[in-house]
C-alpha cells in the first residue's frame, strides 16, 4: 500500500480497534510473564485488520533488512544512522514475522523512518505490503534445516519477489546467493561487504555449474553469472564510498562481521539523505544488541555473552573471542526457535577453539559433546550455566549460545 512518508492518513476504525487489541492482548503477555507481547498483540491485531501492516506503514520511509546472520545488529545500526534524519521506528528486539512487524509500527504513529527486520521466508510478503524505499540483503546461509528452505530456493524466493521492486536495494556483491536473488531488480547498490562462509556457494545459483573463487573474486565458469563491482567496499578499518572517500568505521561491537554490518548499514542510509560521516560516528552510540555482545557479572565473574545460531555465525564467533586460555562456555538448544535438527554441528569448525578450556551446558550439550569429541578438544560437560561458571578457570569467560540458549542465559545472569 503506497504512502505519503510523514504525510499520514488517519487510521479507520477498523484499524483503529485492531491496534487497540493488539495492545491489550501484548499487555496481558507481559503480565503474565510471558515475553515482550509483540508477537501475540501482532497477530491479535492482524486478526482483525489483515492489511494493518500496510496501513501502519504507509506514512513511513521504510528499510527492510533480510540476512541468515546479522540482521538484529544492522537493523539497530541503521536505526541509529536514520535517527540523524528523524524519528525512527523499529523492531529492535527481533520480532521479525509478520506479526512482531505490525506490533513495532504500531508504536510508530509520529516517526518518519520505519527500520524493520524481516526473516528471510517473509521478506517477499512484507515488502509488498510495506512498499519500502530500501532493502538491505547481507547473506544467505544454512540455517534451521528442519523448518527453513534450502538456500538457493531462498535466493529463488528473494528474485521473485523483489523482481521489479521500485526499493533501492543494497545488497552483499561477496556472496554469490545474494548476488542471484538481487540481480532482478532494477535499482541495486553493491556493497563489498565479505564472506567468511562459503560452503553454501560453491554451485552457481544461476546455472548450477562450479563457482571459480580467484581471491575476493567469484565467477561462474560455465554461464558467466559472475560477482558485480561494487559501490561501498569494506576495506579494513574504513569504508569506501561511491566517490573514493574512506570513512573510519569506529564501532564498540567486535569483528570483522560488525564492521561489514556498518559498511552495509552506511550504503542504506546514504539512500535515505544520511552522510556516511554522520552514519557511522551515530553507528559508534551502539554497544550491544538484544544481549548481544553484553559483558555481564554473574557469580562474581565477568561473562560476555555471544549469539551464534548456525555454522555461518559460529566461524564469525570464533574469530572475535579472546585467544587461549580465555574459558568458554558453548550453550546449544534445538527448540522450535532454534530448529529441531542439530546435524548443523558437523558444519562447524571447532578446532578453532584448540586451547580454550571448553564447557559445554544446553539441551543438547550431549550433541556438542560428541561433536567436540570427535574434533579432538578437551571439554567439560555441565548440568548448569552456574556450575560451568563456577568450574571455569580465571579470566574473562566467553559465552556462545544459539537463540534460545540466549535467551536462557539472559534470564540467568538477569541481562
Amino acid at each position: 500500500m503506497a504512502g505519503h512518508p510523514g504525510n499520514p492518513e488517519p487510521l479507520s476504525p477498523r484499524a483503529k480497534l485492531a491496534v487497540t487489541a493488539g495492545k491489550a492482548a501484548a499487555a496481558v503477555s507481559r503480565a503474565a510473564g510471558r515475553g515482550s507481547g509483540s508477537v501475540i498483540g501482532g497477530r491479535v491485531a492482524l486478526k482483525l485488520d489483515p492489511d494493518l501492516l500496510g496501513r501502519l506503514a504507509q506514512h513511513l520511509d521504510v528499510v527492510l533488512v533480510s540476512a541468515t546472520n546479522g540482521k538484529t545488529t544492522t537493523t539497530r545500526l541503521i536505526a541509529e544512522a536514520l535517527g540523524a534524519a528523524g524519528p525512527v521506528v523499529s523492531n529492535a528486539l527481533g520480532a521479525n514475522m509478520p506479526a512482531g512487524i505490525t506490533s513495532a509500527l504500531a508504536g510508530g504513529s509520529d516517526a518518519r523512518f520505519g527500520v524493520i527486520e524481516v526473516d528471510e521466508k517473509y521478506l517477499a510478503g512484507v515488502a509488498r505490503d510495506v512498499t519500502p524505499k530500501a532493502i538491505a540483503l547481507l547473506n544467505l546461509s544454512r540455517d534451521q534445516l528442519d523448518r527453513a528452505a534450502e538456500t538457493r530456493m531462498l535466493a529463488e524466493k528473494w528474485r521473485e519477489g523483489l523482481s521489479g521492486s521500485k526499493a533501492v536495494v543494497v545488497a552483499n556483491a561477496d556472496d554469490p546467493l545474494v548476488v542471484w536473488a538481487a540481480s532482478s531488480s532494477p535499482n541495486v547498490v553493491w556493497v563489498a561487504a565479505g564472506q567468511e562462509w562459503k560452503d553454501d556457494a560453491w554451485s552457481c545459483p544461476a546455472c548450477g555449474g562450479v563457482m571459480q573463487r580467484p581471491g575476493d573474486d567469484w565467477f561462474c565458469g560455465e554461464c558467466g553469472f559472475r560477482r558485480p563491482a561494487p559501490s561501498w567496499v569494506l576495506s579494513g578499518d574504513h569504508v569506501l564510498d561511491p566517490h573514493g572517500s574512506a570513512w573510519p568505521i569506529h564501532l564498540q561491537l567486535p569483528g570483522r562481521a560488525n564492521k561489514a554490518n556498518a559498511a552495509s548499514s552506511a550504503a542504506v542510509a546514504a539512500v535515505f539523505g544520511v552522510p556516511p560521516q554522520v552514519a557511522l560516528e551515530r553507528m559508534y552510540q551502539v554497544q550491544a544488541v538484544a544481549g548481544r555482545y553484553d559483558t555481564v557479572t554473574f557469580l562474581e565473574r565477568e561473562i560476555r555473552l555471544l549469539l551464534a545460531k548456525n555454522p555461518a555465525g559460529w566461524l564469525e564467533t570464533f574469530s572475535l573471542i579472546d585467544p587461549p586460555p580465555t574459558p568458554v562456555i558453548l550453550s546449544v538448544n534445538a527448540r522450535g526457535a532454534d530448529g529441531t535438527d542439530t546435524s548443523w554441528l558437523w558444519d562447524v569448525d571447532y578446532t578453532r577453539l584448540a586451547g580454550h578450556p571448553i564447557s559445554v551446558i544446553g539441551d543438547r550439550r550431549l550433541d556438542l559433546a560428541v561433536r567436540l569429541e570427535v574434533a579432538g578438544l578437551d571439554f567439560r560437560v555441565c548440568e548448569t550455566l552456574d556450575e560451568a561458571v563456577q568450574l571455569a578457570p580465571p579470566g574473562r569467560i566467553e559465552l556462545i549460545a544459539n537463540y534460545t540458549a540466549f535467551q536462557d542465559v539472559r534470564r540467568r545472569v538477569g541481562n
